[in-house]
């Protein structure tokens, strides 16, 4: 049965018209970087929960969670409109999958998310454990516009501390602004353009890849590696080059 405690919101920062994160205080159980919680309100005399990915390190006590305003949805509307202060709904125990513990040893881990999916890689990033063992960890955030991305501070604050282990790559698909490729993941992969802007190359025997966001991104970039690389999905039971996470809304 799922147990759940009192959170209280501690701040709601607004990015966009549509884009926002929020901050709670809670007396959760710890998680794994990669894990997500769900959280749950009472609206209008009924219960509603969702799923959302930790943004923060398990070592941190600020819980932070990046979200979507879905306009006509039922929950992340109110979510939004929280001020500091007032109560939500928490599960103590975090679940998920999506850790570093499901992914083999690699000489380059690429780390690729769309829109506000780049939450696990974060946590994981700032925590800092088990990365070790690989040489090369590439970080692709994919947004439709360059005001969405939201923590580019924080992920190049990320660049500078792991310094020539961690690369960043922002790809913008609706607009073509500087120091960001143009297009959706998949295209980019598939002509070479994401691996000659990083001059990192995909190669069978020493890539991974993890795949978080829009459920149709994952499947057409799973499509394209599988195709050109002749990668496979990772299981528990049998090793793979590719482990993805569905992540929308």
């Amino acid at each position: 049965m799922t147990e759940w405690v009192p959170g209280k919101i501690i701040k709601v920062k607004n990015w966009t018209d549509r884009l926002f994160s929020i901050i709670l205080h809670a007396p959760i159980s710890p998680f794994i970087a990669g894990q997500f919680a769900k959280l749950k309100l009472n609206i209008n005399e009924k219960y509603i929960q969702r799923a959302y990915s930790y943004v923060n390190a398990p070592k941190d006590n600020n819980l932070e969670f990046y979200l979507v305003e879905t306009k006509l949805g039922k929950f992340s509307p109110v979510l939004k409109s929280l001020n500091t202060g007032q109560k939500i709904l928490i599960t103590k125990n975090s679940s998920g999958s999506f850790i570093l513990e499901m992914i083999p040893d690699c000489k380059n881990l690429w780390m690729i998310a769309t829109g506000t999916a780049i939450g696990p890689y974060l946590s994981i990033l700032q925590q800092g454990e088990d990365l070790n063992r690989f040489e090369k960890i590439i970080l692709i955030h994919a947004v439709r516009f360059y005001k969405d991305l939201s923590y580019v501070e924080k992920i190049y604050n990320l660049k500078k501390i792991y310094k020539n282990k961690l690369f960043v790559q922002l790809i913008v698909s609706r607009e073509k602004t500087k120091n960001t490729l143009f297009g959706r993941i998949p295209e980019l992969i598939n002509n070479g353009n994401l691996e000659r802007s990083l001059k990192i190359y995909i190669d069978l025997k020493d890539t991974h890849v993890m795949l978080c966001g829009n459920p149709n991104m994952i499947h057409d970039t799973y499509s394209c590696l599988n195709k050109k690389f002749k990668m496979t999905k990772n299981y528990q039971n049998k090793v793979g080059n590719i482990t993805s996470e569905l992540y929308w809304k």
